[in-house]
């Protein structure tokens, strides 16, 4: 497994558009985004840097590898 990127939540939300996510809505600085197919759905905050935690946590939602996001930042 690669190592966590330090990305914030804007580059975070780009790449996972990227990935075929949708921006759903934004409530306050969190944006909740969605992948119809397979289904899919997280929330990422938008800060300037996001906690390595809530990275892992976020990608084990969406079923994205850390190659996989690497590739679509």
């Amino acid at each position: 497994m690669s190592r966590l990127p330090q990305v914030s939540g804007a580059e975070l939300v780009r790449a996972l558009q990227n990935l075929g996510f949708v921006v759903k809505r934004q409530q306050g600085s969190h944006s909740i985004l969605r992948r119809t197919d397979p289904f899919a759905q997280t929330v990422v905050p938008n800060h300037r840097q996001i906690d390595r935690g809530t990275l892992r946590a976020i990608l084990r939602q969406t079923g994205v590898a850390v190659e996989d996001l690497l590739k679509a930042l």
